[in-house]
């Protein structure tokens, strides 16, 4: 695969410095904040700003499910030994011959990275060129290049100090944060110096059977609970609701009543992912229950 090619296609991509970051200090982690980004401009021009690595990897598709009616999520094996990233990132995603450049974000840990050489991206249908290569075109042993970007991150040090988590997220939205809860269940299971608190997950969506990830999230709650619980919020199930997943399903939105119950204005953290109506709604409850600005870190892709 013609690496240079990428680069170059990538070059001609990149219009403007459009977006901007902003640092939040203060907090056990290393983490910023992506501001609102525009719906119609490109993935390289909303990011343009944003931190991402210099070098591009090559990749290839490793395994392709359907994780919903909507969301194909792709297995990708990327060999070389100097590619990483830290749970919360996204990758440009490049294809052969496709001028467009995708934006998505992992939704594996670094561990499995580690463990097993792979990460996974969980990609919803769109018209956009590379969301529409992914759910039409892209097959096993298909090849592609990626690279890793992004403010976006929980990635803690082993003298950092034990915080509560409070992931939000809505609809796709939960690709980064699954990412991060999935990371924080490895630091549970091998511990490498840093103890997490309590991680608490509120995930709104459709319905259940938008729900990405809903079977392995209930488990490592069922597994591991007193460090993981969840709530799964449906704005319009218009269908019976599994028996497995009644327990932990309620209707409508996320509400601040919902969010009392999971915040600590002493010990919490809060990390956001989801379209920007949600987000700001959050964003005010959580300041309405005492949780400061700098503990409250959110993602606005759309």
């Amino acid at each position: 695969m013609n690496i240079s090619w990428f680069l170059k296609t990538a070059a001609r991509s990149v219009v403007g410095n459009v977006g901007s970051v902003l640092t939040r200090s203060g907090v056990p982690c290393s983490s910023k904040i992506i501001r609102k980004m525009s719906r119609q401009a490109d993935h390289l021009e909303r990011t343009a700003s944003v931190y991402r690595q210099e070098a591009l990897f090559p990749a290839r598709v490793c395994s392709i499910t359907n994780e919903s009616d909507t969301v194909k999520r792709l297995q990708l094996e990327v060999p070389h030994p100097d590619f990483n990233f830290r749970a919360g990132q996204w990758v440009d995603f490049f294809i052969p011959g496709l001028e467009k450049v995708g934006g998505f974000s992992v939704c594996s840990s670094p561990g499995l990275l580690h463990r097993k050489g792979v990460l996974e991206l969980a990609v919803k249908y769109t018209e956009h060129p590379p969301a529409r290569w992914i759910h039409t075109s892209c097959k096993v042993d298909s090849r592609v290049a990626l690279r890793v970007g992004g403010d976006f991150y929980f990635d803690p040090s082993a003298s950092d100090p034990v915080m509560d988590i409070l992931l939000v997220a809505g609809g796709v939205g939960i690709n980064p944060l699954y990412s991060i809860l999935m990371h924080i269940a490895d630091l549970v299971k091998q511990p490498c110096g840093y103890t997490p608190g309590h991680v608490h997950l509120c995930y709104s969506a459709k319905n259940t059977r938008e729900l990405l990830f809903k079977n392995s999230i209930i488990s490592i709650c069922q597994a591991l609970p007193d460090k993981f619980s969840c709530n799964f919020h449906v704005t319009r199930q218009s269908f019976e609701v599994e028996e497995d997943l009644q327990p932990y399903i309620t209707s409508g939105r996320t509400s601040e009543v919902v969010l009392r119950r999971h915040v600590d204005p002493e010990s919490t953290l809060c990390y956001l992912c989801g379209p920007p109506p949600m987000i700001e709604s959050v964003c005010t409850d959580l300041q309405k229950l005492g949780l400061p600005k700098d503990r409250i870190l959110y993602e606005k892709w759309w």
